[in-house]
């Protein structure tokens, strides 16, 4: 499949220029500090506590045991974060390290020369991970290492159901419009959802899709670009039943996805609506939306994207991905050892135990303490198909399309039909 044409060319052009840089002495990725150490960047997405302290004090601990090494961190919030990688893959100006999301985002990557290969350097590493490196892995070499795997659910208020009489999680969708009718004459506004971000609107087609469709179709869309298969309408129009049911907070159009107290998560967070739809990250996001860091504590629950009567699709399959640690083209072998570092057991028996995300180091499973995360780690592992976020599998263009029409949707401006004219235009501009 051909991936993004102008993607393409802009980034082979800007790794060429990096390489230029590289050769005359002028990259960021040969920079040492007055010491003469070695200097290492590093950005992450974990801009509050517990998250923001716990990656510090790994990186003190790494530069402890590798003298002559300094990492230097930007923790950003995620919408930041993404829109400043998208800028540095575009002039080729990257971190050492940085979040990768697999699919097709990395194969233009890759393509462009952009990013390292890990296969021999980290084969240890890769062979402790598994399956779950698949992701991540473009012609065979592997490319980022995951360090989280989950899947989207919904995160709900334990307290804010019981308060409207519900005893019991939704398991299809007809319950889940009994409780949230159940919850608006309680007064309590049912769900909050990011709109103003598109993901995470986005994800509710997803997983409609994902319902309505067999595996084979959404696995042969991924290769074929074809979403002429009457399941995608399908999804569609379950999609426009819900918003016309009015289940989200008021504002949702603009609401951000995770930043601040009135974003979607924090107003779950803060007991303003009952749930939100959102992926493994939320406990960690939740906490450092709160005073106490806690996010919802003991009141925190998660439930499986409900069933679709009628659909094809598996009502066990689940919606979800991860995030790898992969490291630019032109690093110091250093960096290497330091992503190596951060899929430790230690390190990530660490990021298990403060809820930061799922592990994919087997050997951090036990130490995941939230009986919530724990819930969705079960999930995930008895799920017969985990279906990367349709964005990612289908990289930026035919991704960005789909996102944008299905953010016209919730506005009330597009249609079912409108989701799947506007993603096959921009998949036959890939072809």
């Amino acid at each position: 499949m051909k991936r993004t044409t102008t993607l393409r060319y802009v980034a082979a052009a800007a790794a060429i220029s990096m390489l230029a840089t590289a050769c005359s002495g002028g990259s960021d990725n040969e920079t040492t500090n007055a010491d003469g150490d070695t200097v290492i960047t590093w950005w992450h997405n974990s801009n509050t506590d517990p998250g923001k302290g716990y990656y510090e004090d790994v990186v003190q601990q790494f530069e402890a045991d590798n003298p002559g090494v300094e990492i230097r961190i930007e923790a950003m919030q995620h919408e930041d974060m993404g829109t400043k990688l998208e800028a540095a893959f575009q002039s080729g100006d990257l971190p050492d390290i940085y979040m990768e999301r697999g699919g097709g985002e990395l194969a233009d990557h890759v393509s462009a020369g952009l990013t390292k290969d890990l296969s021999e350097a980290t084969a240890d590493t890769i062979s402790k991970l598994g399956g779950s490196v698949a992701g991540w892995q473009v012609d065979g070499k592997t490319y980022g290492l995951p360090f989280s795997m989950g899947v989207v659910g919904f995160w709900y208020n334990k307290s804010l159901f019981a308060e409207a009489g519900i005893d019991t999680a939704p398991t299809t969708m007809d319950e889940l419009y009994t409780a949230v009718d159940k919850l608006k004459a309680a007064d309590i506004e049912p769900i909050s959802v990011g709109a103003g971000d598109k993901w995470p609107a986005a994800h509710y087609w997803y997983y409609l899709a994902l319902r309505h469709c067999s595996q084979e179709v959404l696995q042969s869309s991924v290769t074929t670009l074809d979403f002429q298969d009457q399941c995608f309408v399908d999804a569609g129009t379950s999609l426009e039943q819900l918003v016309a049911a009015e289940p989200f907070n008021a504002g949702f159009l603009s609401t951000p996805a995770q930043s601040g107290p009135t974003s979607a998560s924090g107003l779950l967070a803060t007991g303003k609506v009952a749930m939100e739809l959102a992926g493994h990250w939320e406990p960690g996001v939740m906490q450092g939306l709160t005073e106490d860091n806690t996010g919802l504590g003991e009141d925190t629950g998660w439930f499986a994207f409900p069933a679709v009567t009628g659909g094809a699709g598996d009502s066990a399959a689940q919606l979800g991905g991860g995030d790898a640690w992969s490291v630019s083209h032109d690093a110091p072998d250093v960096a290497v050892e330091f992503v190596e570092y951060l899929l430790s057991d230690e390190v990530q028996q660490g990021f298990a135990e403060l809820g930061m995300g799922l592990p994919t180091n087997p050997a951090a499973s036990s130490f995941v303490e939230d009986p919530a995360l724990a819930d969705l780690l079960a999930v995930r592992d008895a799920a017969p198909f985990v279906q990367l976020y349709f964005d990612t599998a289908f990289g930026t263009s035919v991704g960005g399309a789909m996102n944008d029409e299905i953010a016209l949707v919730f506005a009330g401006q597009s249609s079912a039909q409108g989701i799947v004219d506007a993603t096959q235009s921009a998949a036959d501009a890939e072809k």
